[in-house]
């Protein structure tokens, strides 16, 4: 995480605090811009090249902004981005202003990894769960590892909640060696 990328991330979200912004309405309109600026050689040729004036690029930027649909805001943080030739950086911006924003609205994120894919009830109910340990929402992302045998190993930030048959086993493996 540079100190760059935290500044940008936090300036923003000021200005989407202070002007009262739909979060989730500018988070999916960034990630668009980042989609859009990822999917295309040309368009990342042109952003970032010194040689081409910041007014043909910022009529580029409101071309995409239009036709996303930006909000005004989004667009003059692209502006600022790019004016500052730090859209090399965007990822790592956007992603600290998503973290920040998941903040700000109380989320937490979880990486939840199993033994096998888990769907519907099952996310649903381990979620519910998650989000009584740590006392707030929770945003979830899932991974599978088959060694795991069974269960679930949850990663909260630092701390790691291991309910997996592997680590039971494990754990039954040390009683029987130290008996």
């Amino acid at each position: 995480m540079s100190v760059v990328a935290l500044r940008y991330a936090h300036a923003f979200a000021e200005v989407a605090s202070s002007q009262k912004l739909d979060v989730a309405v500018a988070q999916q309109q960034l990630a668009d811009f980042q989609a859009t600026f990822h999917g295309s050689h040309e368009l990342r040729e042109v952003l970032m090249n010194p040689a081409i004036s910041g007014d043909q690029k910022l009529k580029v930027v409101d071309a995409i902004a239009s036709k996303i649909g930006m909000l005004p805001q989004v667009r003059n943080f692209i502006a600022v981005i790019m004016d500052r030739q730090r859209l090399g950086e965007l990822d790592e911006i956007l992603g600290e202003y998503h973290v920040i924003a998941d903040e700000n609205a109380g989320f937490t994120e979880a990486e939840i990894t199993s033994a096998r894919p888990l769907e519907g009830r099952d996310r649903t109910e381990l979620e519910d769960q998650v989000a009584r340990m740590v006392g707030g929402r929770v945003r979830a992302t899932y991974k599978e590892d088959a060694s795991l045998l069974g269960g679930a190993v949850v990663r909260v930030g630092s701390t790691v909640y291991d309910g997996s048959i592997r680590a039971q086993l494990q754990q039954l493996k040390q009683k029987l060696v130290s008996a």
